[in-house]
């Protein structure tokens, strides 16, 4: 938990807050998949991740 805690520290503050919300709220309840997938959206470089998740919020 404290390495995926490290990587969802990204060089934006929007960043750092959606993805430090998902792991502290979300995570623990997530299926398999779920995970899977959060931790290969913390392998996406800044500029890729951004547009992504903000896709979903609008």
């Amino acid at each position: 938990m404290a390495q995926l805690y490290w990587q969802c520290r990204r060089g934006s503050l929007e960043l750092d807050l959606l993805l430090k919300n998902y792991l502290e709220n979300q995570y623990s309840q997530a299926t398999e998949l779920e995970r899977q997938q959060f931790v290969a959206l913390l392998k996406l470089e800044d500029d890729e991740l951004l547009p992504a998740l903000l896709s979903f919020l609008t």
